[in-house]
């Protein structure tokens, strides 16, 4: 499962209203190489389903991703901060070993 705090659900909510994004967009997550820890978090919103898609639903937000990527998100919630110490979407990922210093990538 995938999870969605009540932070990251309200800015997902005002991006797609200011974006005037239709009902049929979701949040696609996944993980690629890269990072300063081995592992980076790719974030974006997109339409099309593909074939080896994972799909979970938390506080009416549908969040998609792929099979691969889903082995190191298990159980993650995407997280929003708006303070002064780093604005943006986050992960709060219990797989992950260690992360960098930005909190950009990961290691497991």
């Amino acid at each position: 499962m995938l999870f969605v705090s009540e932070s990251a659900k309200e800015k997902i909510g005002s991006i797609k209203t200011e974006s005037e994004m239709t009902e049929d967009y979701f949040v696609r997550v996944s993980v690629t190489s890269g990072g300063c820890s081995g592992l980076s978090y790719q974030m974006d919103f997109d339409n099309e389903m593909q074939p080896k898609d994972q799909v979970f639903e938390d506080k009416g937000i549908k969040v998609i991703t792929d099979l691969k990527s889903f082995l190191y998100l298990c159980n993650s919630t995407l997280e929003f901060s708006g303070g002064l110490n780093g604005k943006g979407f986050h992960f709060t990922n219990p797989n992950a070993s260690r992360s960098c210093g930005c909190g950009e990538s990961f290691a497991v």
